[in-house]
Parts: C-alpha cells; sequence; structure tokens
C-alpha cells in the first residue's frame, strides 16, 4: 500500500465518479439516474456518499434542476477526461479514417514540416479526407508543457536532453508522463554562400571557429549541439546572430558571409541551392535524431495511434526515397 495516497481516496468507490460526471452534465438527479440506469434514491445516495468523501455539498438544489459549488465546477473537467481516458483505455473506440473529422495540433520547425508534411498531406487526402491538422511552429526543445496543457497533440523534433531525462526518471522508477518514436536520423551540414571566402578550400576546425556564425536557435538562447560538441574539445565558435527558422537562415547566409549548419535534406526544400555550398562538419557531433513526442494520455487514443503511424510511414518512405536517389 502506498502510503503517500490519503485513505479518502484508497477507500473511494470510483463508481460515485462515474455518478457524478452524470450528474454534473444532465444538471438534473432525475436525468442522470434515466441515463445510468438508476433509481433517482441511489443517484442521492451516490452522491452523499461522495460529499462525505470529499468534503464538499457538491451539489444544491436550485429551481428545477441543481446548482454545483465552486468546488464541483472545479473538479469536474478532471474526472470527466479521466473517465474518458479509462474508457479509452478499457473499450477503444473504433477509429475509422474515412469518417474522421478530427483536428491535430503538431508542432515541429519548419525543416521537419518541409520534410513530412507533404507526404502526410496526401496520406489524409486519401485516407482521411475529413482529418485536418495545424501545424505550429516549435519554440523550444522542451516541449513538454505543450503537450501537457493541450497546445499540442504531438511534437516533432530534436529532444536529447527531454529523451535523457525520461529515461533517467524511467529507470529510477519514476512515472513517466510522455512517450516518443524516432522517425528519422538527420545529417547536419555547415552551409555558406556560394562566392564565401571559404568555399573554395578544405574546411578546416581553425577556419570554422574563426568565421563568423548564424545559430538557428528556437529560444534565441546562442547555443547549440554544435557548441557542445566544440566545448568538449575545448572550441568555440562565435554566433553573431540567431533566428528562429532555418528557411530565414538559408536566406540570411546567401547574402551574407555568416556560417549557418542545416539540415541536410532541407537545403533543396528552399530553392537556394545553387546559391549556397555545404561542406561537411569539420568536427565530430552526436546523430540528430527527429523524434515524436507525445503525452501518454493519448497513448491509446485510436485515432492518435493511426496518426503516429502514419507519420512513421511518411518518414520511412522520405528516407529510403533519399537513400537511394
Amino acid at each position: 500500500m502506498n502510503p503517500s495516497i490519503p485513505a479518502s481516496f484508497r477507500t473511494l468507490d470510483l463508481n460515485l465518479l462515474r455518478v457524478f460526471d452524470e450528474v454534473m452534465a444532465e444538471r438534473s438527479l432525475t436525468r442522470a439516474a434515466h441515463n445510468l440506469s438508476l433509481t433517482q434514491p441511489a443517484v442521492s445516495n451516490a452522491l452523499r456518499r461522495l460529499r462525505d468523501a470529499l468534503d464538499d455539498e457538491l451539489v444544491r438544489r436550485h429551481g428545477h434542476g441543481i446548482e454545483p459549488t465552486p468546488h464541483a465546477l472545479a473538479l469536474w473537467p478532471s474526472v470527466r477526461e479521466a473517465l474518458r481516458q479509462l474508457q479509452e483505455a478499457i473499450v477503444p473506440s473504433p477509429f475509422v479514417p474515412h469518417e474522421a473529422t478530427s483536428t491535430f495540433v503538431l508542432a515541429m520547425a519548419d525543416a521537419t514540416a518541409a520534410e513530412l508534411m507533404g507526404g502526410l498531406a496526401r496520406q489524409l487526402q486519401s485516407e482521411a479526407p475529413g482529418l485536418s491538422l495545424r501545424v505550429v511552429p516549435l519554440t523550444t526543445r522542451d516541449p513538454r508543457k505543450l503537450l501537457s496543457d493541450g497546445t499540442a497533440d504531438m511534437a516533432l523534433g530534436y529532444f536529447p536532453a527531454v529523451l535523457t531525462d525520461l529515461t533517467g526518471r524511467a529507470q529510477a522508477g519514476e512515472a513517466v508522463a510522455f512517450e516518443h518514436q524516432r522517425l528519422y536520423a538527420g545529417e547536419y551540414v555547415c552551409v555558406m554562400r556560394q562566392g564565401h571566402p571559404l568555399a573554395d578550400q578544405p574546411l578546416t576546425l581553425d577556419a570554422y571557429c574563426a568565421a563568423r556564425h548564424l545559430l538557428v536557435s528556437f529560444s534565441g538562447r546562442p547555443y547549440g549541439f554544435v557548441d557542445e560538441a566544440l566545448a568538449s574539445i575545448s572550441r568555440q565558435r562565435r554566433i553573431v546572430l540567431t533566428v528562429n527558422q532555418f528557411f530565414t537562415a538559408g536566406q540570411v547566409v546567401v547574402s551574407s558571409d555568416l556560417l549557418t549548419v542545416l539540415p541536410r535534406h532541407f537545403v533543396p526544400t528552399t530553392g537556394m541551392t545553387d546559391q549556397l555550398v555545404l561542406r561537411d562538419l569539420p568536427l565530430d557531433v552526436p546523430p540528430v535524431h527527429v523524434e515524436a513526442l507525445w503525452h501518454r494520455r493519448v497513448q491509446h487514443d485510436s485515432a492518435h495511434q493511426w496518426l503516429r503511424g502514419q507519420l512513421l510511414q511518411v518518414a520511412q518512405a522520405a528516407f529510403a526515397n533519399e537513400g537511394t536517389a
């Protein structure tokens, strides 16, 4: 028995929460009793027991119906969501793609969207034409708050610190509220304009560190995974500008002597390939894995499961094509 769980909750009959949810939805004991196939006295008795457990009146008679207390109004959304998740886990509702009318919000950077959204749009058009997607900018390397508060249904990107934290918590036996799935591995390259002073010579580590750099930073912080790799060998570079989009970075580099780092697969989508020079980075950097990250509460949601499967298919197809191009 977990001593941190209050006794009032350990002995709580969870069926009382079903009654509470129905009463709150109907604002009527009579209609709630009908919906639950119970008698009105049984519903009243269930409410009395819940009142005793929660030490709150919960509802009061008001005219021909009932009026919830402030505590009941605050409690109801959590109870309803918990019951919905429990029902979905035990008896998942079937997801029929051609009949779906759901809307999903996905947070990702423009480079990720450029790689995946075309293929995903084609999948939706052919298999789930009523389903809608809303892509919003990814503004952080730790999107867990976005997922927790429901601002986004899924985040796609490079989240090494998040995955390390989740792994550590799981190994320590803590409950982990998020799930993830690897979509693809991206290779990053140094990018400069045609005619740049470094474009016609091998890119050495010394020359790279001495140059002026532009960094794609979602937060504006002038430090990224390349800087971590440089620090590990006691080197550093000078970042003089940060932007929050990869496409913007390409545009700036084309008209300046700044160097930047972009995903290799993204460069052709910018339409600026003939104006750019790509060079391998002159140091070892860890592989950049693009992950899909979501909150565990939607883990068993059939529509969410279907969308995750489609994303993985699109990613695998895109990079299989690149490998054979």
